[in-house]
């Protein structure tokens, strides 16, 4: 985005920062602290049964009881593990007629609880 003078302006931080800002470290960090700010309760750590945990950060898991895992944290403040997928069928996403029909059939639209194996799923497809 380039203001009036034709100067290169982020679009995070407002022009008038923008202009006061001399390096680019400046203006990253700006960009950073911002990202930090919305996006806190996605990119953390907590503690599952005496192990550190990434929180909202889906992976695989080998063996187990599904094909995907993700710690969460439920309403009380507890970390769960969520357990999703079925580790015998294998994902066709890019067949847009399979997705449309695999979001249709789970309700993609109304899935909000981060607790759900189906919230997970959908964000899957």
């Amino acid at each position: 985005m380039k203001d009036k003078n034709g100067k290169q302006v982020p679009n995070c931080v407002p022009i008038k920062e923008a202009e006061e800002m001399d390096t680019v470290d400046e203006y990253c960090s700006a960009c950073l602290k911002e990202y930090m700010l919305e996006h806190a309760n996605v990119l953390e750590e907590a503690e599952y049964h005496g192990r550190k945990v990434s929180i909202g950060k889906p992976f695989r898991t080998s063996g187990g009881p599904k094909k995907f895992s993700v710690y969460v944290k439920n309403k009380k403040g507890n970390t769960i593990k969520v357990n999703f997928g079925d580790p015998n069928m294998r994902i066709k996403k890019n067949i847009p007629g399979r997705r449309k029909s695999f979001r249709a059939r789970h309700k993609c639209a109304t899935a909000k609880d981060r607790t759900s194996a189906r919230y997970w799923s959908c964000r899957a497809w």
